[in-house]
């Protein structure tokens, strides 16, 4: 029986790899971290993507910033696999209250300490972002681009990302980067661009908001389906190649091209419904972020199976 630790599994990123690992493992044990302590939330999630098998699942809410409670619950479980999916994960936010992003690194800390100590190497994800590259004048980016990240968020992502090129190097350890580019699905947060426009094209569809408000419909971004990301994070952690990759579509979409599309779907007019305010364009953003995903592509064969409209499109019905 092995035995799957995930970080952040209530969030989207853990909802789909608790899917794919019961898909493809016999009996798998799943131990979940989150701050959601019934799960409610979390089963019904699940429940919603046909999961029933979930008597292998167990949810703890585990303090993950304390250094010895997460050293005693290695410890006690010695799972197989580590995919550290948790913490924060807004630039604008970091930039607002940078002290609460330090967890981002702390997390990260206790965590490889603790399977250190423990003499238990096991596999190990560590979700990395594309927030971490410099802007790059329309150029895709891949694991060879240039890190030049802005955000406290970006820059905690980056030195842990450092961190897990440290470690291999000290350690016969299969540890693993995922830098991860825009993802969506039906269990977003409401607080991000994609999830804000469907949300407000239906507001504006019952009446109930006058007009979207963005900062800009140019920017260009590359944005895939949740449920893909997941594979590729657990292809990543299972081959067996300590290694570094970009996860994206490589495909280019604007903000334009996000509302269109949806207030086509709500039969709305974006020439009278769609309100452009620069003044809310967060600082440092970039006007172009987009993968190359050549590298994952040739040596673990996985692409994004969900195009950019059925991904928004899907987040509508869902």
């Amino acid at each position: 029986m092995k035995k799957h630790l995930i970080t952040g599994i209530t969030g989207q990123d853990g909802i789909f790899l608790v899917k794919k690992i019961l898909e493809v493992e016999d009996n798998p044990l799943i131990f979940g971290i989150s701050r959601e302590v019934d799960g409610v939330r979390f089963y019904k999630n699940l429940k919603s993507l046909k999961i029933e098998n979930i008597k292998n699942i167990k949810l703890f809410n585990l303090n993950l910033n304390n250094s010895s409670d997460t050293s005693s619950f290695i410890k006690e479980y010695s799972p197989d696999n580590v995919y550290n999916l948790t913490g924060p994960s807004s630039p604008y936010e970091s930039i607002q209250n940078p002290e609460i992003y330090i967890q981002v690194e702390t997390i990260f800390d206790n965590l490889t300490d603790a399977l250190i100590e423990n003499k238990n190497l096991a596999n190990f994800y560590q979700a990395s972002s594309s927030e971490m590259f410099k802007s790059s004048d329309r150029t895709k980016l891949s694991e060879l681009s240039e890190f030049n990240p802005k955000s406290p968020y970006a820059k905690h992502k980056f030195r842990n990302h450092q961190k897990v090129l440290e470690l291999r190097r000290q350690f016969d350890w299969n540890i693993y980067s995922g830098i991860m580019f825009n993802h969506e699905s039906e269990f977003r947060k409401e607080k991000y661009l994609f999830k804000k426009v469907i949300n407000s094209a239906l507001k504006i569809k019952n009446k109930q908001l006058e007009k979207l408000e963005v900062g800009s419909l140019d920017y260009v971004r590359d944005w895939s389906f949740a449920g893909d990301i997941s594979e590729a994070i657990y292809k990543i952690s299972n081959h067996g190649k300590s290694d570094s990759y970009v996860i994206g579509s490589g495909i280019e979409n604007s903000i334009r091209d996000l509302v269109s599309i949806v207030f086509e779907y709500f039969n709305l007019d974006m020439e009278k419904k769609v309100h452009v305010n620069p003044s809310i364009l967060r600082k440092g953003d970039s006007d172009y972020i987009v993968s190359d995903p050549s590298k994952i592509k040739n040596e673990l064969n996985w692409e994004t199976s969900l195009s950019f409209k059925e991904t928004i499109l899907r987040c509508i019905k869902l």
